[in-house]
């Protein structure tokens, strides 16, 4: 049951490299803490383990009861330098001493203008560009579509099919999925149309078959008249980690480029090394006009950006862009020690080492399990699809299954998809080659036994 790794993890505190259970999950502490959050905290957040962090960091997390659970999720991509790095904590902790807010609105400061520096630099295109600093995923995705209306004066937006852009009303409204990020809290956002994504899994085309059809699909119900901008993930995230068929992307951007429309890259989740290249748009060779950022940005703690064009990004009043909190200095810190990190620390070099690893391991799952349809992803952002073998269809009850036994055995694996029947693998970039390897031997084990 407990393994103990003696090479010492990529980052991160100095914590036991193990996984190790000494109380069922969840033990008698995280289930005391789980009962003081159904008492205290609104029913609609919910929660994947059913246990209570203490500590964290390399590629496990540590419970309230010592239990030591392999980490194959980051947050959610973004604890991707690994957890409480120690630049990352240097750096808190020295500007946390100076100051914690003076609103850079009312009072700027340095690290902002850093952050957006650095950020003007690392994103896909060498043109001008400017940044703006928000607080999350879904504050940038607004202010990116914001920004696109101001500039191009038009009002209407596309997103598409299995897309995900957070849960604010216009996010949800350029949301896909309903359930649970959209039923019952309309009406949404107007001016909002999607489009048919390529899925190569289930669609067959090609990417420039997919891509005719979805610009047919945006002429005939939007006009590119109409259309201030198309957003769309280069990897889909909470959609179920859809790679698009080469040439989508490409054909997209140059369909929005020869119609006066704003092409949106939303690298929220794609972002920072996470996928192999330090953003998913270099991985299709496009440039993004305009780039929402967030999740990895900042090692745990709370910041998003949208970076462009500089014409673009200057589209707005004075005034027209912002927000209290929004490039807080100490999470600014964190972000220009995480953004050192990416670019000394080698960890797209370390995405990739992942990727090889999940890859191999699943691929030979799939070799004996044909439950496993389908295997995609980049980096240390990889996908199992679970369906029916005999359908094709998705089985979600497979998925859920698999995800709960490995919880269940100390191992922290997240489900996505539309249809709830994939599961991804987003572990830290600090995690063991070891560490990964049982912990996917634990998700094998769990296939084995569903």
């Amino acid at each position: 049951m407990t393994t103990t790794i003696s090479t010492a993890p990529l980052g991160g505190p100095t914590l036991p490299q193990e996984r190790r259970l000494v109380t069922s999950i969840p033990g008698p502490r995280s289930q005391e803490l789980l009962a003081r959050k159904a008492a205290a905290v609104a029913a609609g957040v919910g929660h994947t383990a059913p246990v209570h962090a203490v500590a964290a960091g390399g590629g496990v997390v540590v419970d309230a009861d010592g239990n030591s659970l392999i980490d194959l999720g980051s947050g959610i991509a973004v604890t991707t330098v690994g957890n409480a790095h120690p630049k990352v904590v240097e750096a808190v902790q020295a500007q946390v001493a100076q100051f914690t807010h003076t609103c850079f609105m009312v009072s700027p400061y340095e690290s902002y203008v850093a952050v957006a520096e650095a950020l003007n630099r690392v994103t896909p295109g060498d043109h001008a560009k400017k940044s703006a600093l928000f607080n999350s995923g879904a504050e940038a995705v607004e202010n990116a579509v914001k920004i696109a209306r101001k500039f191009t004066g038009k009002p209407a937006v596309v997103a598409f099919d299995h897309g995900y852009h957070g849960r604010t009303n216009l996010t949800m409204a350029l949301t896909a999925k309903s359930m649970p990020y959209k039923s019952g809290f309309g009406p949404f956002a107007a001016e909002v149309y999607r489009a048919p994504l390529s899925y190569p899994f289930r669609d067959g085309l090609t990417g420039a078959e997919a891509a005719k059809k979805a610009i047919s699909v945006i002429e005939k119900q939007v006009g590119a008249e109409n259309l201030a901008a198309v957003i769309i993930e280069p990897i889909q995230g909470e959609g179920g980690f859809i790679v698009p068929a080469d040439g989508f992307l490409p054909a997209l951007v140059e369909w929005c480029r020869a119609n006066g429309v704003v092409f949106i890259a939303d690298e929220i989740q794609t972002g920072f090394a996470r996928t192999g290249r330090m953003f998913a748009s270099e991985l299709f060779g496009i440039v993004p006009d305009l780039i929402t950022t967030a999740k990895g940005i900042a090692g745990g703690l709370p910041l998003a950006a949208v970076t462009g064009r500089a014409e673009i990004m200057d589209a707005s009043h004075a005034g027209g862009l912002g927000g209290t909190y929004g490039g807080n200095p100490v999470a600014c810190a964190a972000a220009l020690a995480s953004i050192e990190v990416f670019e000394t620390e080698g960890l797209a070099g370390r995405a990739l080492e992942i990727e090889t690893l999940l890859k191999a391991r699943l691929s030979e799952l799939q070799a004996g399990d044909a439950r496993i349809g389908d295997i995609r992803g980049h980096g240390g952002m990889i996908a199992a699809e679970f369906v029916d073998p005999e359908t094709n269809e998705p089985d979600a009850a497979l998925t859920a299954a698999i995800a709960k036994a490995c919880i269940a055995e100390g191992v922290i694996v997240l489900t996505c998809g539309t249809y709830g029947n994939v599961i991804r693998f987003l572990p830290p970039l600090s995690i063991t080659d070891e560490l990964l390897a049982e912990g996917l031997d634990v998700v094998a084990a769990a296939l084995a036994a569903s």
